[in-house]
């Protein structure tokens, strides 16, 4: 289902995710490691599916809502779990009711936008979770290889030739993000990637809220 409810207009940053989709198709490679285990049934939300990369792995047990503010990334989404209830939807205007979901995934989703959206979008996801339930968040942090490519337009948040944005995370700045949630697990993670033979670091921050 497509649902345009509350959807704003989009600014021209979030308007670049639909350019670059209708221009390179399916954008993201490699494979996502690690999702938690979560009874059977579970009801999940999805912040910025893009084209289905983690859709696609997730146990066809869990009941799957999906948004992203990009059509043409819908569309690939919808290839990779036909099952998933898929919204065009703002994170940080969500057209679903409140304390809705067990879990709510917000991987590499919250960095392309702005402090002020980065916000909006952490009370949403708070706003949905149903007490006892779980956000995991994974973003860049500061330390990766691509943190300082492209125009700064705010504190540690570039803008590249797409004109599509990128912040990168402090740890401190997830737990202000989601302050009014308990954080059951932060940490960097850092691993290597070699590119044209040179040996470059990536890095994100990972973690995971609970709702009281």
């Amino acid at each position: 289902m497509e649902h345009q409810d509350k959807l704003r207009p989009p600014a021209d940053h979030l308007q670049a995710w639909d350019r670059d989709y209708a221009r390179r198709g399916r954008v993201w490679g490699g494979s996502v490691k690690d999702l938690p285990a979560l009874p059977e049934g579970s009801l999940v939300l999805e912040m910025g599916c893009g084209d289905g990369k983690t859709l696609s792995i997730m146990p066809p047990s869990w009941r799957v809502t999906a948004i992203d503010i990009s059509m043409q990334a819908l569309r690939l989404a919808r290839q990779a779990r036909p099952d998933a209830s898929l919204l065009l939807a703002d994170g940080c205007r969500l057209p679903l009711q409140s304390d809705g979901f067990d879990a709510v995934f917000a991987f590499h989703v919250t960095g392309h936008l702005l402090q002020a959206e980065r916000q909006s979008l952490g009370k949403e996801a708070a706003r949905v979770l149903r007490p006892g339930g779980r956000i995991f968040f994974r973003d860049f942090s500061r330390e990766d290889m691509r943190m300082g490519q492209g125009e700064e337009v705010e504190e540690a948040t570039f803008r590249r030739g797409s004109g599509i944005i990128t912040h990168y995370f402090e740890e401190g700045e997830v737990a202000a993000m989601f302050s009014g949630l308990e954080m059951d697990l932060i940490r960097t993670q850092r691993w290597s990637m070699r590119i044209r033979g040179e040996k470059l670091l990536r890095s994100e921050v990972e973690a995971v809220l609970v709702k009281s």
